[in-house]
């Protein structure tokens, strides 16, 4: 097994299994404000779980990470999906596994197009924010609530993530 997973594009049918891709494209389901704004509604499947759970919207500003990245964990969240809307125009690393029996799989890593975010359905193991420049700001859709909402796994060696 290769520990080099080599950076794809992120492109809706790619990453479906592990979530949804989050951009303004193609014609607007609607339009809105005297003709002038295009809307993309219900873009994401936001799932949330668990008594006195409720949609919460956070930031997150993260350190800025360069490539090839070293990846050493992923997480999930087995209570809730996760959405990241990057505050900037910048593209960022998006890294994701499939479930095997309840343990990551071989890890996938895409990169976004200035503009597309995306949506981690509930339970998707994936690695953590990683942009690849400042200020790293994301506004993030997710599960506020009771319950424990994060699992990690350490890999015993790291995967080298890196471009084509």
């Amino acid at each position: 097994m290769s520990r080099t997973i080599i950076i794809e594009s992120l492109t809706r049918e790619a990453f479906s299994p592990f979530g949804d891709v989050l951009e303004a494209t193609g014609e607007p389901d609607k339009v809105i404000n005297q003709g002038l704004c295009g809307r993309y509604q219900d873009l994401a499947d936001i799932d949330l779980s668990g008594d006195g759970a409720r949609a919460g919207i956070s930031l997150f500003k993260s350190d800025k990470r360069t490539l090839p990245y070293s990846l050493e964990m992923v997480e999930r969240h087995p209570l809730g999906s996760q959405a990241f809307l990057p505050m900037t125009h910048e593209p960022f690393l998006v890294i994701v596994c499939p479930d095997e029996n309840g343990k990551p799989g071989e890890p996938r890593a895409f990169m976004t197009a200035p503009g597309q975010g995306i949506n981690f359905h509930k339970g998707t193991w994936h690695g953590v924010l990683t942009p690849l420049s400042e200020p790293g700001l994301f506004a993030v859709v997710d599960r506020i609530g009771p319950g424990d909402n994060l699992e990690e796994v350490w890999f015993d060696e790291a995967y080298l993530v890196a471009q084509g």
